[in-house]
């Protein structure tokens, strides 16, 4: 397996304004001998970290584990505070937009690319799937190659009033309530959004449930396609709640079916069309 990192600045030179913007890409080459037409499904992986910092164990843990199951991870570091929105969902549009126009190269479908984020991460994939066609990202690509093919969201900070996680909107937006009430994803919710698996703790002491509630609530009443499961224990920033993740993982804390997510919501991508393929 190959495994590469990508500069998404050198697709808009001069336009840097933090210090994120790296795709980190896990290729898997398929011999020749097999198919030379095999194409993988491929996922943008959205590490959390409060819009303060870009969490390690949200991303190669998660890389793996997907690569596992034939698709093709890519980890997206992005820029944090002090830049502020929409630096950060920027980035993310490049990044989909280099997998798609690169997606011979990676051996993937541009038709079959998910976006997947944890925490504060969640929220950018939300905002990725629910603002591919605003003005803020007009300029880098068309709707249609923005817009992630399925989405995964784990213990997101989805809506920005009530009980929440506060720093991460502040972060995001430096303060600006306003814009912080603009940008809770249970507003933003849309029926042309993409399928949405979505899953969370019940004593999550950082972000609260709720809201996973809430927006699984939004995505309802919107008529998303959508599946949400809600474990009884299990503290936020699980990842993949095993030693990949965690070294010395100790399971007494965490629901013993938490581990099973990637391999659940990998299955719910699959039932959306999202699955490895020969094209001829």
């Amino acid at each position: 397996m190959e495994t590469r990192t990508i500069d998404l600045y050198e697709y808009a030179p001069g336009e840097r304004q933090g210090p994120g913007g790296r795709l980190s890409a896990w290729i898997a080459h398929t011999p020749a001998k097999v198919s030379p037409n095999r194409r993988r499904p491929a996922v943008l992986i959205l590490p959390g970290g409060g819009y303060e910092h870009v969490s390690q164990r949200e991303s190669e843990p998660v890389a793996l584990r997907f690569a596992a199951r034939g698709w093709a991870p890519f980890v997206l570091t992005y820029s944090v505070a002090p830049a502020r929105f929409p630096v950060q969902l920027r980035e993310a549009a490049w990044a989909m937009r280099c997998i798609r126009e690169n997606a011979a190269a990676f051996e993937v479908d541009p038709a079959m690319v998910a976006a997947l984020g944890f925490s504060a991460g969640g929220h950018l994939c939300g905002t990725l799937a629910t603002c591919f066609d605003r003005p803020e990202v007009a300029d880098i690509a068309p709707p249609q190659v923005l817009r992630p093919d399925a989405l995964g969201l784990c213990y997101p900070v989805a809506v920005s009033w009530g009980k929440t996680h506060a720093a991460s909107f502040e972060n995001l937006t430096g303060g600006d309530a306003a814009l912080a009430q603009a940008l809770s994803l249970d507003k933003l919710v849309r029926p042309d959004m993409p399928p949405v698996f979505l899953w969370a703790t019940r004593d999550d002491g950082s972000v609260p449930c709720r809201n996973s509630l809430l927006l699984a609530q939004a995505l309802d009443e919107a008529g998303v396609d959508f599946a949400l499961h809600l474990y009884r224990h299990g503290k936020h920033g699980l990842s993949t709640a095993d030693a990949l993740a965690f070294p010395s993982f100790d399971r007494s804390p965490v629901s013993r079916d938490v581990p099973g997510w990637v391999d659940a919501m990998i299955d719910f991508f699959e039932d959306s069309g999202l699955v490895l393929h020969d094209d001829i």
